[in-house]
């Protein structure tokens, strides 16, 4: 009898630990967390050092890499080094 009580227990004990380890895995997956929205405004810097904040409509979607010489002039030209 204390044998099928053992037995008893440790499938109530395996049974409760499978079932909370579903139920938080099943909370971390559908995540009820607020999402935040996404900032409407990015921090800058302008060419003379101010930091502004832009809209992200009025930014371009295509980004344009500038070259290798076109940046050294800018340093030049700015006197920045």
């Amino acid at each position: 009898m204390e044998n099928e009580n053992k037995k008893q227990s440790r499938k109530k004990f395996i049974s409760l630990g499978i079932s909370s380890a579903a139920l938080l895995a099943t909370f971390r997956f559908l995540n009820f967390k607020k999402k935040d929205k996404k900032p409407t405004t990015v921090k800058m810097l302008t060419q003379d050092g101010k930091l502004v904040e832009v809209e992200i409509a009025a930014l371009p979607s295509k980004k344009i890499k500038i070259t290798n010489k076109e940046m050294q002039s800018w340093v030049k030209k700015n006197g920045i080094l």
